[in-house]
């Protein structure tokens, strides 16, 4: 039988969907956001460990008197407040992760040291979790279409969704669905800064929070006392064919390391047998249907999350069930009229990706399928599907970064082998940077790099505590992974 994580893999995938340009760079404002109130903190968790909180702020930074949210905020204090060093903010990915969960449930992503010296805080973005969330009908939700499109009818099909489904998220939530930005975050996060009294703030973004970290640091260098960039985003991707095949190229490259695994360990699942044939096998029954009803754009995307951990012997236990015949467990429809499904709110409005029509669409996924033949159709493919139609221009396009005049570089962490942010984001964004900023590597694989090792732990640990900026070229070893 599936093993249980692989059930909760399977129900995850197919529930969610998509939960990860040509144009000029946006106007950079270093206007000082409107007076923020204080958080009055409650102690909430399981273990009452933490403090929670709200931030009045506008919903629209542009019109600070208008529409207001609350922002949802979470903290836990140094546990030496002797040593103190301050506050460490953290910046949740997705879109759609929520940081209050991270704090109340614990924050031990971080080491002892770090906690030690430092409040740990973190918050949901406006459009996430307990911050103004978007929410969309449940029934909406389930009839998105497969990215997987094969005519010009399936195309237009989509576009007709997308349209449906943005114009009934905003009935349901709201005008920030149209405030959900990167951007308009920055104000937040400048206002979460002002809030707790720090004069500069100390950031740790973690994959889609880098993109926050990477326009704080534009938008405010001033006001930026250290800064680590983990799982880095390249916002520079102009268009959709550099967005989908470098988000290919980053997938294929971990699916390749996962098959080499494979052929040297001998407790892998599918060792001794040809791991790209029986995968292709499994793709090509599930684009017939019959593999038990399970859509290969979501065969495919469970494998792409399982290239995150890298949960590589599950991940062949899984190939090798379905092989054999197991059907996949059930999928689980979100209960209640409503969801809450921030994702295409805050990408689209993020990321400018037009694509002109079928044939457009099918171009680029030739593309896709040359540099990612294993792992076409993960999920920034779903991201750019459903963002077909979406209006132009959006409120925070791509460009290439410019940051200037920082106290202390920047310092971006990745693996070397992550199948989301890959390593081609992460060296052309430090390129970006230039002096302003310094890549720490790990020789593995996985999405995230701070926990992997003491080499990588302590490296990360020195910069934020002691502000040492690591030797440029710094690279940290592999550690053995399940």
């Amino acid at each position: 039988m599936l093993r249980k994580n692989r059930r909760a893999a399977w129900t995850a995938a197919a529930a969610a969907g998509l939960a990860i340009a040509g144009v000029a760079a946006p106007a950079a404002s270093a206007a000082e956001p409107a007076p923020a109130s204080r958080i009055t903190w409650t102690a909430c968790g399981d273990d009452r460990g933490a403090q929670c909180g709200t931030l009045t702020l506008p919903v629209d930074w542009d019109d600070p008197d208008g529409p207001a949210f609350e922002l949802a905020v979470a903290r836990r204090t140094a546990r030496d407040p002797g040593a103190r060093i301050g506050t460490l903010v953290f910046g949740p990915g997705g879109p759609g992760d929520s940081g209050v969960s991270r704090v109340v449930d614990g924050i031990d992503r971080f080491s002892e040291d770090v906690r030690r010296r430092f409040d740990i805080v973190s918050f949901d973005p406006r459009g996430v979790g307990a911050s103004a969330p978007i929410r969309c009908s449940t029934e909406v939700l389930l009839e998105r279409p497969s990215p997987i499109m094969t005519s010009a009818a399936d195309f237009a099909e989509t576009i007709a969704y997308n349209e449906r489904a943005r114009e009934d998220c905003i009935e349901h939530s709201g005008p920030i669905y149209d405030n959900a930005d990167t951007l308009s975050t920055v104000k937040d996060l400048d206002a979460i800064r002002k809030a707790l009294g720090e004069t500069r703030l100390t950031f740790h973004g973690s994959s889609y929070g880098t993109l926050l970290g990477e326009q704080y640091a534009e938008t405010y260098p001033e006001r930026v006392r250290a800064m680590v960039l983990e799982s880095v985003v390249d916002h520079s991707r102009r268009d959709a064919r550099s967005f989908l095949t470098s988000q290919a190229w980053a997938a294929q490259d971990s699916f390749d390391e996962f098959v080499a695994w494979c052929d040297r360990t001998s407790d892998c699942a599918l060792h001794g047998r040809d791991v790209r044939a029986v995968w292709q096998d499994l793709r090509e029954r599930a684009r017939r249907g019959d593999l038990h009803g399970l859509p290969e754009a979501d065969l495919v995307h469970v494998a792409f999350r399982a290239l995150y951990g890298p949960d590589r012997h599950e991940l062949a236990r899984t190939i090798a069930d379905l092989d054999a015949g197991e059907e996949p467990p059930p999928n689980r429809a979100p209960g209640g009229p409503t969801a809450k499904d921030p994702f295409t709110g805050v990408f689209c409005s993020d990321w400018s990706l037009p694509v002109r029509d079928y044939r457009h669409w099918r171009w680029l996924m030739r593309r896709v399928e040359k540099v990612a033949p294993d792992m076409s159709y993960t999920r920034p493919v779903r991201a750019a599907a459903a963002c077909l139609g979406a209006p132009q221009p959006v409120a925070n396009p791509q460009h290439r970064l410019d940051v200037r005049g920082l106290r202390t570089p920047i310092l971006l962490a990745n693996a070397r082998h992550d199948p989301a942010s890959g390593y081609n984001w992460a060296t052309n964004a430090a390129r970006q940077l230039g002096r302003e900023g310094v890549l720490l590597t790990y020789e593995g694989a996985g999405h995230g790099g701070y926990n992997r090792g003491a080499c990588m732990q302590g490296t990360v640990d020195r910069y934020l505590i002691d502000l040492k900026v690591p030797a440029r070229g710094t690279t940290c070893p592999a550690v053995p992974t399940t």
